[in-house]
């Protein structure tokens, strides 16, 4: 996925040295010449300036021509040199500088958002508690369970491999590969799955299969197949190139060797053919591509936005649909109390209190929601005693002496009738109870990010096509958060293989696809598509390597955003390949067909690539970054119910 750091800081010091090397040595000898300095010192100091900057250029130029490509690298050297030859030192040298000057801020950029990804990889350590004959345990690594052992799994832990449960009660949160923002009761005879989080309860496992085929393993293979296949993407002006050196080449041969099968002068044949190359070298186009996709990937990262190489900036100006998860994603990934129903005498500010009381100093999920929700309406939650985690079922405690418990409807020998219209609205029903006798029932489910609809809508209009939503969760959760932000394609109960399907699918159809998501079962789908874009601030470390852009901020406009840039910058680039084609064609014309001078050759190529780098360095300004687009209704922020649940009394 990413270089080890080791050996990417050595080559990124590597280049950094050698490129401002060549450009100190550079400064120095025109420095030297300007002053009628020894011409000594000043051969000296542009030998050390072609030498630093040109020795890498040249190695992956004669590389590459082992494989029977003319690499631009290349081609850049010999006209640098070329230049030389004729005495033209000084202009070499430029070319040599701007070339290795260009190379290091494109290895800069890079390592410094691999820095920060490889900060937000948290690889939890694989290790699993084996029960022996004895009924002692083990510990050992996971990859070594083997199918038909027993493994113990402690509240809290992750599970190592696929498999049933022989012992225990728990609630296991299975959104990592699921996309389920709640947790799933699990008992005897269920089936779980490696890196699923155990509640409450402590499981023994019997494993299915060895940890190298759990699905969770199935997931990474996927990644790393896909990623793989994208490793090889290229720049489209860096297939232009290729052959664009060629036909230079070629020309400049045929420019010495017609002339002198003629009966040509020697000198003033090399003279033409030097001057050709040197004009037609590509070195404005080379500088017309890199510094605008280079700013837009700085600019992008001061927004918390990392793009992981310029090669993925131009696959997000050309991105034309956009898929997305649901879970930590559209949505926030924490659980909110979205209404209260208030059975009997008690109002629904008691019933939430009460459920507080009880689940105060809870880690679940389910108490995490109904706390800060009493929290947030100011009640006041008075201390319970005796509190008692039920595995699989819920909690229990002692409030003002009598006995109240919130728990799972499955549980009860007879299920509240307000429990149903929960469910069919996307929600996780509880029941809140006093003494065995239900009192309340709470609606809990995943609240929609503030600026999830504008930033639907902000995609739609770049694409001209509304994202689609790609869920591992049920019909009945997906609905609403589509509705709230105007999504209608809406495909749920996928698994991580069902989304990546889904994604070549479109792209078999001729779409170029945006992937948008946050968990392991997103990863996949990320890996496949033209761009992958993980949300890193709640993401899985596997959903982070897999994605070319990882989104920091827990906004997803910064989603829009970075596609926005992205189409400034081809736009850019699009700009200084007019301008510098122009130039070359010119001079190239009055290379051929008149008389060039060298020295206005060489100034005219040079002004050209000045003029195309500061214009693509214009996205580095303040201003480069899109403002965030206001929504449809006039209006940026998304209102959920989330904030302030509804109350209904019975």
């Amino acid at each position: 996925m990413l270089p080890p750091s080791g050996s990417a800081g050595m080559v990124l010091v590597s280049e950094v040295r050698w490129a401002a090397t060549s450009l100190i040595a550079f400064l120095l000898a025109g420095a030297t010449l300007l002053r009628d300095g020894p011409g000594w010192l000043s051969g000296v100091l542009f030998a050390l300036c072609y030498l630093a900057g040109g020795w890498e250029p040249t190695l992956e130029g004669l590389r590459a021509l082992r494989e029977r490509r003319l690499d631009v690298d290349l081609l850049m050297t010999v006209a640098a040199l070329g230049a030389a030859a004729i005495g033209q030192v000084l202009d070499g040298g430029l070319l040599i500088v701007i070339f290795a000057t260009s190379g290091a801020l494109e290895a800069v950029l890079t390592a410094r958002t691999e820095a920060s990804v490889r900060r937000l990889l948290d690889i939890t350590p694989a290790r699993a508690r084996r029960v022996l004959p004895t009924g002692d345990t083990m510990d050992v690594p996971a990859a070594e369970i083997t199918a038909e052992d027993t493994v113990l799994v402690l509240p809290g832990e992750r599970i190592p491999a696929d498999g049933t449960i022989d012992e225990g009660e728990s609630e296991v949160d299975e959104s990592s590969l699921t996309g389920e923002p709640l947790p799933r009761r699990r008992t005897v005879d269920d089936r779980v799955l490696a890196g699923t989080l155990n509640g409450t309860g402590a499981l023994r496992v019997r494993v299915a299969t060895a940890a190298a085929e759990s699905v969770l393993a199935r997931v990474s293979d996927q990644v790393e197949e896909a990623v793989q296949t994208k490793a090889h993407r290229q720049l489209r002006i860096e297939t232009v190139e290729q052959r664009y050196s060629t036909s230079v080449v070629v020309a400049t041969l045929a420019l010495i060797g017609l002339p002198l099968a003629l009966g040509a002068g020697i000198e003033p044949t090399l003279l033409r053919a030097m001057t050709f190359m040197i004009v037609a070298s590509p070195c404005a186009i080379v500088l017309a591509t890199m510094p605008p996709l280079l700013a837009a990937v700085a600019t992008a990262g001061r927004h918390g936005v990392l793009v992981k190489d310029a090669r993925v900036v131009e696959a997000l100006a050309g991105v034309d649909t956009v898929v997305t998860d649901k879970t930590g994603t559209l949505t926030e990934g924490s659980p909110r109390v979205e209404q209260v129903v208030a059975l009997g005498l008690s109002t629904g500010k008691e019933v939430l209190a009460l459920a507080a009381a009880v689940e105060l100093g809870s880690e679940h999920p389910l108490a995490e929601a109904i706390t800060t929700t009493a929290r947030g309406q100011g009640l006041r939650v008075r201390a319970a005693t005796a509190v008692r985690a039920l595995p699989g079922r819920g909690v229990t405690g002692t409030v003002d002496g009598t006995t109240v418990a919130v728990l799972d409807p499955a549980t009860l020998d007879a299920e509240p009738d307000e429990v149903a219209p929960q469910r069919a609205q996307g929600r996780t029903a509880v029941v809140v109870t006093v003494d065995d006798e239900a009192v309340g029932v709470l609606g809990i489910s995943d609240a929609v990010r503030v600026d999830a609809a504008t930033a639907v809508h902000r995609l739609a209009a770049l694409t001209g096509r509304t994202p689609v939503l790609l869920t591992g969760d049920s019909a009945a959760a997906a609905a609403p958060v589509a509705a709230a932000v105007g999504i209608t394609d809406v495909r749920a109960g996928l698994l991580p293989q069902d989304k990546t399907a889904a994604v070549a699918a479109l792209q078999a159809g001729g779409r170029r696809v945006l992937a948008l998501g946050d968990g392991v079962n997103d990863a996949p789908a990320l890996a496949t598509a033209e761009v992958g874009v993980a949300m890193g601030a709640r993401g899985s470390a596997l959903s982070i390597a897999a994605a070319d852009v990882v989104v920091l901020r827990p906004e997803l406009g910064g989603v829009p955003a970075v596609v926005e840039l992205a189409r400034r910058a081809q736009a850019v680039v699009t700009q200084n390949l007019v301008l510098a084609g122009t130039v070359i064609v010119a001079l190239v014309t009055w290379d051929l067909l008149g008389t060039l001078p060298l020295p206005l050759g060489v100034a005219g190529h040079e002004a050209s690539t000045v003029v195309v780098c500061l214009n693509g360095l214009r996205l580095l300004r303040r201003g480069a970054w899109p403002t965030t687009a206001r929504s449809p209704g006039g209006d940026d922020r998304q209102h959920t119910t989330a904030a302030r649940p509804t109350v209904q009394r019975r």
